[in-house]
């Protein structure tokens, strides 16, 4: 054990001791990546003796936010104002601030300055020393940590007693591409990769915990490796990944085409584990658009690539993200949206209104869209979208699909959800032998959204 494991251990010992039968919640905004660090911190919390509970019965509410539109953070911005008068109805709640949002500094010294009922903030690269604010806190001291830095620290603690069927593993964090719309670069930092066997280390322990499928997590997993001292791509790393025993199921996010190899592509035909599954983001169809957001490929391109991936995995279910409203963005532009769309049909997608963030290079364009025109455009687009969506279901009624089973319906505890390979929502009867493993199914109907299926036995 180093001294920095020592010293954290000594603080989550006395966090125990300050904090004992106390209870949290964590309300989580943006994409899967915030999700995991929400799972990693309430595992933390859990380790040091909180317990969850409903918001507005928790003693610490803690806020993990995004900041990749500016409606996100007037979300986080409105929760933290509703948190004050409840504080005021609970003087001893505690309310804490952490994720994407509070590594802008514009963003952070906005909460600070402005809500002094916030007792706790702190950045994606800090929850280890979530323990020692957590004391800070508790001297009823305002506790503030911000790293531009990744540490491993996360990873190495946070392996935990995770118990679910499906777990996220990280690979990498950070961002290279700076798109002229994006703010990732800036709140979550440049690439930075985990090495390969800090990697296998938990995905082999999630194997023995009965963990059947993992996604491996990064903002780009096509550039995984490059900057380890022994370079490994990403293939080589899902080969490895491949032979992990207990694993049955694996998945990526996210795939940017401008650095998809040709070896990445022939793994779908190569790694029987890997899902039929590719989120692919196009974000526009249009190459003037797309030279205008940076993105380093072209339609054609894009084109050739979705080819080859079928090609490999005839069966592959592919989805995306698409960016309605870019600046500058004209009626022929959002045509070839469309038109794109139509020839990839694709499993699902989606779809935002493009969003100004201050501080990227789309923000200081001209020719800003027109809001009624952004929101024209998206409706015409969904209909599209949502079309093909509920057409590429529909042929998949009378067949039989593998599917794993995660829980109990939420709405319904005679109902169990699960996905298919091709990460289609499942819903059937509970059956207390298929939750939690990896079974055949007759998909029986549906809609755009999801499948309904029984479970076949025998």
């Amino acid at each position: 054990m180093t001294l920095r494991d020592q010293q954290i251990n000594s603080q989550m010992e006395a966090v125990r001791g300050l904090y004992d039968g106390s209870s949290y919640y964590i309300e989580t905004h943006g994409c899967q990546m915030n999700e995991h660090d929400s799972h990693k911190i309430a595992t933390l919390l859990e380790e040091m003796g909180f317990q969850w509970a409903p918001e507005e019965e928790a003693d610490f509410v803690l806020l993990n936010t995004c900041s990749v539109r500016h409606s996100a953070e007037d979300k986080v911005i409105g929760h933290i104002g509703r948190l004050k008068h409840e504080k005021e109805q609970r003087p001893h709640l505690k309310v804490g601030v952490c994720g994407c949002m509070m590594q802008r500094d514009e963003s952070r010294n906005y909460v600070l300055s402005t809500f002094p009922h916030v007792d706790l903030v702190f950045g994606t690269n800090n929850i280890f020393e979530l323990p020692r604010l957590l004391l800070e806190m508790g001297e009823k001291k305002r506790a503030v940590s911000i790293t531009d830095e990744y540490h491993t620290f996360d990873d190495q603690l946070m392996i935990g007693d995770r118990n679910s069927v499906r777990e996220y593993v990280n690979i990498m964090y950070g961002c290279n591409n700076f798109c002229t719309y994006c703010i990732v670069p800036y709140t979550r930092g440049r690439e930075t990769s985990r090495p390969v066997g800090d990697i296998l280390e938990e995905v082999k322990l999630l194997g023995e915990r009965g963990v059947k499928e993992i996604v491996l997590l990064g903002q780009n997993v096509n550039s995984y490796g490059k900057n380890l001292q022994e370079v490994v791509s990403f293939p080589e790393l899902l080969r490895q990944v491949h032979e992990v025993p207990g694993i049955e199921r694996i998945q990526f996010l996210t795939s940017h085409p401008k650095d998809i190899s040709r070896e990445l592509i022939d793994s779908y035909g190569d790694l029987p584990k890997l899902a039929s599954y590719l989120h692919l983001p196009v974000q526009s169809g249009s190459n003037d658009v797309l030279k205008r957001m940076n993105r380093h490929y072209t339609r054609e391109q894009y084109l050739e690539i979705v080819a080859q991936v079928r090609r490999a995995r005839p069966d592959i279910a592919l989805s995306t993200d698409i960016i309605v409203g870019f600046p500058g963005e004209t009626e022929e532009d959002f045509q070839d949206t469309l038109d794109l769309v139509r020839e990839v049909r694709y499993d699902s997608a989606f779809t935002f209104l493009y969003s100004r963030r201050s501080g990227t290079k789309a923000d200081t364009m001209e020719d800003q869209i027109d809001q009624d025109v952004k929101n024209e455009r998206f409706q015409r687009l969904l209909e599209v979208v949502y079309a093909i969506q509920k057409e590429k279901n529909e042929a998949l009624f009378g067949t039989t699909q593998q599917v794993l089973f995660e829980s109990v319906s939420k709405k319904d505890a005679t109902r169990m959800t699960g996905r298919t390979s091709g990460y289609k929502l499942v819903h059937a009867p509970y059956d207390e032998t298929a939750l939690g493993k990896i079974v055949p199914v007759r998909i029986e109907g549906g809609n755009t959204f999801s499948l309904e299926g029984t479970v076949l036995h025998g």
